[in-house]
């Protein structure tokens, strides 16, 4: 009756999907969202990393002149 009708009228409006721009952009994205393409990119970021980090020890080990054009050059050749 009266109470009915307040409470449909309140909630007659829900922005769904194919109303809203913002909400039909997050449905397609969760939708695509493709977990192991992520997971894949971030090991190959890690190992990247790691990479990184080996050659930096391997660099503090040496105890090479940096300002020699010569040793600079011998060692972009090995890398």
């Amino acid at each position: 009756s009266g109470c009915g009708f307040l409470i449909s009228s309140q909630f007659s409006f829900i922005p769904t999907a194919s109303t809203n721009p913002k909400a039909a952009l997050k449905s397609k994205i969760v939708a695509e969202f493709r977990p192991q393409s992520l997971i894949d990119e971030l090991l190959l970021y890690k190992r990247s990393e790691d990479q990184i980090e080996l050659k930096e020890k391997q660099l503090s080990t040496m105890r090479v002149d940096v300002c020699s054009t010569e040793t600079l050059k011998c060692l972009k050749g090995k890398a």
